[in-house]
């Protein structure tokens, strides 16, 4: 599942080669690709020709392009969804969904989704809270200017949960999932387990610091690609894989104390830790 990183580089992407764009024509391919937005597929085509695509947004893994008729193109990428902006004349994707066509032609914007987990809507903006009506609940994530480092620590210490958990709940941060969680944990020398709240506020800002810091490493190197699904606009991976130290790292040395690293099952997936500097605390939530 794509991450803040790996959602940040596509918006990059649709802001550089589509924002400023009218819309000339939509195809759907596939109606499970616009299956959330409720007037189905002819309305979506509908409301997105004629428009013009304003620069690209994003909050956590929420990724959207605001349009000039005050709605937004919202984006979902589920598990293997790529926005792609390709040639006119380029060779169509084997799980091509959705296609848009622009008035200037030369480029169209593509949604290729081989598992259709994502998909495509176009719903109102939330006029308050400048975000599309379905991302007024997720949370302002950690790269955002105005992201309230004191209320996350005051609100994560009143919870009654393990640090992990909480770090995957967009509804108190947003954008962080399995893998920069595991990396920032393991950064912080944190358990997946451990009570929320029995950290400190030095604990949970130190935590916090590792969560900025693994994901602005991550967007600099075009985020993580462990297959072909991730890529961005241009259809390139990303290679931070290449630096995790300790999601996907089971039976690998840790790299601060060469423990090897451990697996272990965690809300029907897994979480990874060193654990000699990650122990098991005692009383784990």
């Amino acid at each position: 599942m794509p991450e803040l990183p790996e959602v940040e580089v596509v918006r990059r992407g649709l802001a550089r080669w589509v924002a400023g764009r009218t819309v000339a024509a939509t195809e759907v391919l596939h109606p499970r690709a616009v299956r959330r937005h409720v007037g189905g597929p002819a309305d979506f085509a509908g409301r997105l020709v004629g428009t013009r695509l304003l620069t690209a947004e994003r909050r956590g893994k929420y990724l959207w392009l605001p349009l000039s008729s005050g709605d937004a193109l919202v984006g979902h990428l589920g598990m293997s969804g790529q926005l792609l902006v390709q040639p006119a004349d380029a060779v169509d994707e084997t799980h091509l969904r959705v296609r848009l066509h622009f008035a200037d032609g030369g480029r169209q914007l593509r949604f290729v989704d081989q598992r259709t987990f994502g998909g495509l809507l176009v719903e109102p903006m939330d006029d308050q809270v400048a975000v599309p009506v379905s991302v007024v609940h997720i949370a302002r994530d950690p790269l955002d200017p105005l992201f309230d480092d004191a209320a996350f620590v005051a609100a994560l210490r009143r919870r009654h949960t393990g640090i992990k958990r909480a770090l995957l709940d967009q509804t108190l941060v947003s954008g962080v999932g399995n893998i920069y969680a595991d990396e920032a944990l393991w950064r912080s020398r944190l358990h997946f387990a451990r009570a929320t709240e029995t950290m400190t506020r030095p604990a949970v800002a130190r935590l916090l610091a590792d969560v900025r810091a693994v994901m602005g490493e991550a967007l600099a190197q075009g985020g993580t690609s462990f297959d072909a699904l991730y890529v961005n606009v241009n259809g390139e991976s990303g290679y931070f894989d290449r630096s995790l130290d300790a999601y996907g790292q089971e039976g690998r040395p840790c790299a601060r104390c060469g423990t090897p690293v451990r697996r272990d099952p965690f809300m029907n997936r897994s979480s990874f830790r060193c654990p000699r500097c990650q122990p098991r605390p005692r009383h784990p939530r």
